[in-house]
Formats: structure tokens, C-alpha cells, sequence
């Protein structure tokens, strides 16, 4: 494949990741590959109630990828295409797990691309293995004291379990 004249290419991944997956970070390994910086992006969602603070979903994430080097992890809040523009990203990162992401994730697509038309969307599968993930399995399944270390990093799990203590 040969690379595009484009300088540098950043690509964000943005999400809640609350918490983040052993998808999530398949999704994040593959995406690293391909782009010369991707920028793990916390969202900040009024609408949701998360389990870990922004904050705490910033460092876990760090610990998470913190041996692929050309991986950083940010917040934002507002709207995805301004804060692509900030960083001057060109392209969003998308996972879609089952046919069921894609309706609203192309609908998303499609919105980001009337906003602006310079930035794309690359969708990524996850592995079959991740396929059947989300962060609200995980959950539910760690406040039920469910088994979710096959889901997760251990960092993760123990988080998860400190958290559920509390």
C-alpha cells in the first residue's frame, strides 16, 4: 500500500469508552497501523451517566495503550467535526461490531460529511472475538459480579472492581 503524500495523517477515534474493550483497543492497534498519529478522543456526554468519571477514562485509557507509540488521549465535548478541525484530523474512526452499528454510525458519517466534506469516516471491524462487546455488557455484566477478565485488561477489571465496591 503506498502512503499518501500527506504529511502527517491523524486520525481520531472517538467514544465514551466507559470503559474501554478489549475491542476498543483492537480497533485502536489496527487504526494505529494505518494512520501516523491517532488520537483516542473521550467523549464528554451530558446525555450519559457514566461509571468512571472523563478523567478516570483518560488515565485508564493511557495505561491501556501506552506501548503503541503513536497513540495520544484526549477529551472533548461539542462538536466532533470542530474538534477534528483543532487537531487537524482528517479522518474519524469508526468500529462497527454487527449490522445493527451501521445504520446510525453511517447516518453519523454521512452528517459529519455534510458538515464538513474533508473529513472521512473509516469504519474497522473489530476481530470476531470482540464482535458481541460493548462497554454496557461490561458493566452490567461486572455489577451482576459476572467474570468480565476476558473482556478487558486486567487494569480494566480491577478498576471495574474497585469501582463497583464503592
Amino acid at each position: 500500500m503506498k502512503k499518501s503524500n500527506v504529511k502527517n495523517r491523524i486520525a481520531i477515534y472517538p467514544g465514551t469508552f466507559d470503559p474501554i474493550t478489549n475491542g476498543h483497543i483492537d480497533i485502536i492497534e489496527r487504526a494505529s497501523k494505518l494512520f501516523d498519529q491517532l488520537i483516542i478522543s473521550v467523549a464528554t456526554n451530558l446525555n450519559k451517566k457514566p461509571m468512571f468519571s472523563t478523567m478516570e477514562r483518560v488515565e485508564i485509557i493511557k495505561k491501556s495503550v501506552k506501548n503503541i507509540k503513536n497513540v495520544s488521549v484526549d477529551t472533548f465535548s461539542g462538536l466532533l467535526i470542530d474538534y477534528c478541525n483543532k487537531k487537524k484530523a482528517f479522518v474519524l474512526i469508526r468500529g462497527l461490531r454487527a449490522i445493527s452499528d451501521f445504520e446510525n454510525e453511517f447516518q453519523m458519517a454521512l452528517m459529519n460529511r455534510k458538515i464538513d466534506k474533508n473529513i472521512e469516516t473509516v469504519f474497522l471491524m473489530p476481530s470476531e472475538e470482540y464482535t458481541y462487546l460493548s462497554s454496557s455488557l461490561i458493566k452490567e455484566i461486572a455489577s451482576l459480579n459476572g467474570d468480565i477478565s476476558n473482556f478487558v485488561s486486567n487494569f480494566v477489571n480491577k478498576k471495574m472492581k474497585e469501582k463497583i465496591k464503592c
